[in-house]
């Protein structure tokens, strides 16, 4: 059986990692002639993917377009736990029925992405959730205190006197026993996953393996250019978003996010996003041309070419223009006395009255473009008026 034209091709699979521990390893096991098992974890603390997901998951991709056995491991016991990377603080556990209502939504996200038909789903409480309190007591003595003590936000924490829950560090326990179950030559992660991804090869050489090579890709700074994108933070850009609304966020990141973005949310190679780069710094590209081209390439990615296309020109109408789209949803109210907040509500454009206030007090929302001032007040319009929040969320109201 012939093989990919990858297959063993070393700069290929690791092209727009940032860390890989160790190149000459992973050189070493490809020359094995054997497909490598591959393996990613992640875990479903939120319900939604985000742009910084699509880092990793277009590498795995590459490895399983090159032949490899590629496994997405989806964490719902490892949830339960919660992953302290990054963390000053201990993150609040998940409850079952949170993990399961997010599991949900995963793979049908990560499909836009992933070739599932070449990738293994598997959930890691399959193995972990069959340990006994024995088996875990016996994979905790295979660490140390101070090995633990070796990751950065722990001995931050440690040092500042700042708590650490026992049972955040089970967590790279956990997922190093992963790579145990998997046994798994490369393990995939972000650059502030390093310390669990090299637990995995401690416990790997315990138990008779090779130790995995780990390989991570950087973590997207998301649209405020200061901090990794996060849904908490509220810099990020969803998978399952709208058109409008994600390329309406992609032209709200700074232009200095542009070859960044088209690198590692675009996908482009590196000598093409370094052209752009210097293409923009010498001026002979325009920011907000490129910013365009990009943001449409981006949503092509998960809405289609069609979508993608619409939804430029929806940001070129109501944002450059500022002119109201030709088609919009209809809200008709009824005959009784309303107030402007409950017709945010009935708009969908907030989801409780307490939210509509913010709107109005942020001073985002207009009909038929004059601002709004007072939540409270009357909804006075008795003809047909657009009304919209910010440029992105438009309708037309009238009365019943």
């Amino acid at each position: 059986m012939s093989t990919p034209d990858h297959f063993a091709d070393a700069e290929y699979l690791l092209d727009g990692f940032a860390h890989i521990e160790t190149r000459d390893e992973f050189r070493d096991r490809l020359r094995l002639g054997r497909p490598l098992n591959v393996k990613l974890g992640i875990d479903p603390t939120s319900p939604d993917l985000h742009l910084g997901f699509m880092v990793v998951l277009h590498a795995l991709q590459r490895f399983a377009e090159s032949g490899h056995r590629v496994t997405l491991i989806i964490g719902d016991f490892t949830a339960r736990i919660g992953d302290p990377s990054g963390k000053k603080v201990t993150r609040p556990q998940l409850t079952a029925e949170e993990i399961e209502a997010n599991m949900q939504t995963y793979r049908e996200q990560a499909s836009r992405v992933l070739d599932l038909e070449r990738i293994a789903i598997r959930y890691n409480s399959e193995w972990l959730g069959a340990l006994s309190s024995t088996d875990f007591i016996r994979l905790a003595a295979e660490t140390t205190v101070a090995q633990m003590l070796e990751r950065n936000d722990f001995r931050e924490r440690y040092d500042s006197g700042d708590p650490i829950s026992l049972h955040e560090l089970l967590y790279p326990i956990a997922m190093a026993y992963d790579s145990v179950m998997v046994e798994a030559d490369v393990e995939l992660g972000g650059v502030d996953q390093l310390f669990n991804l090299l637990m995995g090869r401690h416990y790997q050489r315990e138990s008779g393996q090779a130790p995995q090579i780990c390989a991570m890709v950087p973590l997207l700074v998301g649209l405020d250019g200061v901090q990794k994108m996060s849904k908490s933070l509220g810099n990020y850009v969803g998978v399952t978003e709208s058109p409008e609304t994600q390329f309406g966020k992609l032209m709200s990141m700074p232009d200095s996010l542009i070859p960044t973005y088209a690198r590692y949310a675009a996908f482009r190679t590196e000598s093409a996003c370094k052209e752009l780069h210097q293409a923009l710094d010498s001026g002979r590209a325009k920011a907000m041309d490129e910013k365009k081209v990009l943001a449409q390439e981006i949503v092509a990615r998960y809405h289609g070419a069609d979508a993608a296309a619409r939804s430029r020109e929806f940001f070129e109408q109501t944002v450059q223009r500022k002119e109201a789209p030709g088609e919009m949803p209809e809200v008709v109210l009824p005959a009784t006395p309303v107030r402007v907040a409950d017709v945010l509500v009935l708009a969908k454009f907030a989801q409780s009255r307490r939210e509509a206030e913010r709107l109005v007090a942020g001073r985002g929302v207009r009909v038929d473009g004059e601002v709004v001032g007072d939540s409270k007040a009357a909804w006075e319009w008795t003809s047909p008026v657009v009304l919209s929040v910010g440029s992105r969320k438009f309708a037309r109201v009238r009365r019943a």
